[in-house]
């Protein structure tokens, strides 16, 4: 029996991760999807016996997927693949219909055995593979890539915050953009050009990849953050500075390690350093606007649901950095 498989992660590169970690001798006929909308359509009009599922989608996400096929009584299987390992959002997909949840990047052995769980895959069986035009041979682009590897390394982040504060975070969808560095500050989407933000800043460097990240936080968000992380006295300078540095120990930390150990390399980084209090984002990074450089700019907005909290983490990396990236992306898309 040949299974009708439908992997859809608007990523072309978790796609062709995916479907590089089927098992190899399993029989399937495989298709693609970019999105949650598309998804749907293919299950509706076409249908399949199981469906891998990213949460984190543009347009409909992996929560309102899986919510229409509940509503809808859809016949599919579903096993959401994410890099939102928070428990919260695995015990949301369960709850569902989801049979299974698996962390990215995806580990073929923990696939293998969820699928033999389901009675899906025996091994040693004949596989034959067709794809679609959305398929895995679709090229692949650097700020694809990136995006991707920042999506895992922004879930651990996620999680390890989530964890601490006892809170849900919201995943936002990472962009990432080649930018000129004078230009940063108009770059930054959804930030308030009227409202306050302190901003930490800390450099890491490793193996021919170098660069800086900037931890934008809204003066709004200090007082709450303060309780949530217990300061007493949320009204005196100092835990204003503490929240600024446990936050960016926190996601700093997380998130370049979570992207070194992707890229095979071991970050080194400097002391974190506080570039201003209570000012608008243009002034800032008004140090930036005097350098000529591009940058590739990695953003990541996070929320924190039911709280009146957020702050943006970017990353820069150098432009020297990209071309070390790109000979990586070379070799990694073989």
């Amino acid at each position: 029996m040949t299974l009708q498989i439908l992997i859809c992660d608007d990523s072309a590169f978790a796609r062709k991760q995916v479907a590089g970690a089927l098992p190899q001798d399993w029989k399937t006929q495989t298709q693609f999807a970019c999105n949650g909308i598309e998804a749907l359509a293919h299950l509706r009009q076409v249908g399949a016996d199981l469906l891998f599922l990213d949460l984190n989608m543009p347009g409909l996400d992996g929560y309102e997927v899986l919510n229409a096929i509940q509503t809808e009584d859809l016949p599919t299987m579903t096993v959401v693949i994410s890099a939102d390992i928070q428990e919260q959002a695995q015990q949301k997909v369960i709850a569902l219909g989801a049979i299974g949840f698996i962390n990215k990047p995806v580990d073929s052995t923990e696939l293998a055995s969820l699928l033999s769980e389901y009675g899906l895959y025996q091994a040693l069986e004949a596989k034959t593979l067709t794809e679609s035009n959305n398929g895995t041979n679709d090229p692949i682009s650097l700020s694809e890539y990136l995006q991707e590897m920042a999506n895992i390394a922004m879930g651990q982040a996620s999680n390890l915050l989530a964890q601490l504060l006892e809170v849900f975070i919201h995943q936002p969808i990472p962009k990432v953009a080649l930018i000129e560095r004078c230009d940063l500050h108009m770059a930054i989407s959804a930030i308030d050009g009227n409202a306050h933000y302190s901003t930490v800043a800390q450099g890491f460097v490793g193996a021919g990849v170098s660069g800086e990240a900037l931890l934008l936080f809204s003066d709004s968000s200090s007082e709450e953050m303060a309780k949530l992380l217990n300061y007493n006295d949320s009204n005196s300078l100092a835990p204003e500075i503490e929240v600024l540095l446990d936050m960016a120990n926190i996601l700093f930390g997380a998130f370049i390690k979570g992207l070194g150990e992707q890229l095979d390399i071991k970050f080194g980084l400097s002391q974190p350093s506080i570039l201003g209090q209570h000012k608008q984002v243009e002034d800032l990074l008004k140090q930036h606007k005097q350098q000529a450089e591009q940058l590739m700019c990695i953003e990541i907005p996070y929320e924190l649901e039911q709280q009146h909290i957020s702050c943006h983490l970017l990353v820069l990396l150098t432009a020297d950095s990209v071309k070390r990236l790109e000979q990586q992306l070379i070799y990694l898309t073989e």
